[in-house]
């Protein structure tokens, strides 16, 4: 299995409840929004403590993968951007996406997702270009493709399809509200 980008592993091995959730929350506060952080476990419980506590806390579990005895969770510290006022004028919804899939319209789902995020959970035909890696992989899409940008909320995918209008996209929506509300059919790591 190929390794996932992280931007800080913590190393709670040997920790029981409830040290691996206070190393974690003290990590977090250590990272920027975004960023994504991957404790490494040994107390079976903390699976679901972290579970728990990234949904109290507001941040965003992205899954555990187990290697032997050692539980790897992955685990996304929310941004401030992901609560601003969407701004890109054209929209659709997860059903008017899903229902595009289904008759095989000819469109591109871009997921602007960091990689983690992606890896765990994403919609099978999905392009993964992180945000931060817009700017610079621009090259990979078509500007005369319909394009349907996805994040976890929509509000990271409203920022993208900004930056591609801005670049001469004309065909581009944003999908709200994302993968946090994304019934249809999808790939990931763990299957």
């Amino acid at each position: 299995m190929e390794s996932l980008k992280t931007d800080l592993i913590l190393n709670a091995k040997g920790l029981a409840c409830p040290m691996p959730i206070v190393k974690t929350k003290k990590a977090m506060n250590n990272l920027e929004e975004g960023q994504v952080l991957e404790v490494l476990a040994t107390d079976k419980g903390s699976k679901a403590d972290i579970q728990a506590w990234a949904g109290s806390s507001g941040h965003q579990y992205l899954g555990t993968l187990e290697e032997g005895e050692v539980l790897k969770h992955y685990l996304r510290k929310s941004s401030s951007e992901e609560t601003f006022e969407r701004k890109h004028p054209h929209v659709t919804n997860n059903q008017e996406l899903e229902n595009k899939l289904d008759v095989n319209e000819r469109i591109v789902v871009l997921d602007v997702r960091e990689a983690a995020e992606y890896a765990f959970n994403h919609i099978p035909s999905a392009i993964s270009i992180p945000l931060g890696e817009l700017d610079d992989r621009l090259d990979e899409l078509n500007k005369e493709d319909d394009i349907f940008v996805v994040c976890r909320t929509g509000s990271r995918s409203d920022f993208a399809a900004q930056k591609l209008a801005e670049k001469g996209f004309t065909k581009v929506n944003n999908v709200v509200p994302g993968m946090s509300g994304w019934s249809g059919e999808t790939i990931s790591i763990n299957r």
